[in-house]
């Protein structure tokens, strides 16, 4: 390395040192500026409120509006406002700095918090005054062809292909009524039958190339990049987790194994207070932190107490998915490879994902417990990965056996509704859908469920509200799309 040029890289590094140092001092040095404990309270809510608005605005408009025209008030009136989780209200302003991709939101007595736009990192929350992330944002190049004139499932070319035996009549009217609830406000609903797509339906706006935000399906994608790292050869199932903070001699953690967080079994004490209303954006509710505070999402989870021993309680917390994605990073780098490309190249690239936007948070860390976005049919790719038990037009990309072992209940979870990093139908949750049915599932019903007993893929994406729950709708819609098809 020529001189100037290695002095030009310390003096970088040397200045993103002081930048985060700085930004994280003002972070946790002025919280109220002497307040009451309840008025500290009231700020930190309007603040975290403000920070979450400001990623949503962000992200509607540049992740899932960069090929579709999406305004502000678009996305406050699609996305934001109709949800009280969100907690936006009629006194909140933005701002929009279309140059810098920023936005920056204010509520009325507390810290404005802005979120900027990285390009193929999508958005993160930026810490109190900071202007920019504290990480080198990079492409992630998509090496695919042209998805027009390649065969499905690699592209798009004889996807509706039809399929024998189907009553494509009956389909169709189980998608039209899937449509018509306007309770769950489904943006996308797509069916694949051995292999092909035998019905899809978008709402006014949405297309089956548009990114949408996939929440807690994210989880199923960290699974599927540990099983990756285990079928290279780089990781062990049951090995303990190789997180360099667990690793004292006397410390209890270093027996979780990477089993007990795929199983949501580590025993780590996070706690969880779900996302309730804008009363539930508060510090301390550890497991929804990761999507309204500007943290280090890894420092934030690897750093927590032991609570229980590892494999004795299932508890769905952020803290072990993205746990696994310390272990994905670690071992990535440790490999020599790019971290921030590395799931588009070893997963996304080989099954013709070409529409996924991976978030992180401002230190280039992957939020991939929620903060990711595909579109319907690249969910539909994904879902046909584990249909064929992780086996691509004859190429193995999974572990044998890793379909099945994700659809296993999780020893410690007496309800058997959860097996490794998917959802089960043990017992049935939805009782006109068969009970081998997995499914990644996120926040306000995105959903992908893997049917092998009908060779079926199941996708729906959209915010439906809290207050009415999507697995009796699922169950009604994908028990009239199964008397559709051929009985087996």
């Amino acid at each position: 390395m020529k001189p100037n040029t290695l002095l030009q890289s310390v003096t970088w590094l040397v200045c993103l040192l002081l930048i985060t140092l700085s930004a994280t001092i003002v972070h946790a040095a002025e919280p109220v500026g002497g307040a009451s404990s309840e008025e500290a309270a009231r700020r930190e809510n309007l603040e975290f409120r403000a920070a979450i608005c400001a990623h949503h605005l962000a992200s509607g408009l540049w992740v899932v509006g960069r090929e579709y025209h999406r305004t502000p008030e678009d996305v406050l009136a699609q996305d934001i406002e109709p949800y009280s989780y969100f907690g936006w209200a009629d006194d909140f302003e933005y701002e929009v700095d279309d140059e810098n991709r920023i936005v920056t939101v204010t509520a009325p007595g507390a810290p404005s918090r802005s979120a900027r736009y990285t390009g193929d990192q999508g958005s993160s929350i930026l810490p109190r005054r900071a202007s920019d992330v504290f990480f080198q944002p990079v492409s992630v190049p998509r090496n695919l062809p042209d998805a027009s004139s390649t065969a499905w499932p690699m592209g798009d070319q004889g996807a509706t292909d039809p399929v024998p035996g189907v009553d494509t009549e009956a389909v169709a009217a189980a998608l039209d009524w899937a449509m018509e609830q306007d309770d769950q406000n489904t943006r996308a609903f797509v069916v694949a039958y051995r292999g092909k797509i035998i019905g899809e339906r978008y709402a006014p706006g949405w297309t089956k190339d548009t990114p949408q935000i996939s929440w807690s399906q994210g989880k199923s994608i960290t699974a599927t990049l540990i099983a990756i790292l285990i079928q290279q050869g780089l990781l062990e199932l049951d090995q303990p987790a190789p997180i360099s903070e667990w690793q004292g001699a006397d410390d209890p953690r270093k027996e979780i194994r990477i089993r007990d967080l795929l199983q949501m079994s580590s025993g780590l004490d996070f706690t969880n207070l779900g996302f309730r209303g804008p009363e539930t954006l508060i510090s301390d509710n550890e497991h929804m932190r990761v999507y309204f505070d500007s943290i280090n999402v890894f420092d934030h989870v690897v750093n927590q107490p032991l609570n229980v021993p590892p494999g004795t309680r299932n508890s769905y917390l952020n803290s072990d998915p993205l746990s696994l994605g310390r272990i994905i990073h670690d071992t990535v780098e440790a490999n020599g490879e790019d971290y921030l490309t590395f799931p588009q190249r070893a997963l996304f690239d080989r099954i013709g994902i070409r529409s996924a936007v991976l978030e992180t948070d401002a230190w280039g860390n992957f939020i991939l417990s929620g903060y990711d976005y595909l579109s319907a049919r690249d969910w539909v790719r994904f879902g046909l990965l584990y249909l064929n038990d992780g086996v691509w037009q004859g190429e193995r990309i999974l572990p044998e056996g890793w379909s099945e072992f994700v659809a296993t209940p999780a020893p410690a979870d007496a309800s058997k509704n959860y097996g490794g990093m998917f959802w089960l139908n043990l017992p049935p949750r939805m009782d006109q859908v068969p009970q081998d049915t997995y499914w990644a599932a996120g926040f306000m019903g995105q959903v992908t469920m893997v049917i092998p007993s009908r060779d079926l893929v199941v996708v729906r994406m959209g915010p439906s509200p809290g207050d009415v729950s999507v697995y009796p709708y699922l169950n009604e819609t994908i028990g009239r799309v199964l008397e559709a098809l051929p009985k087996e």
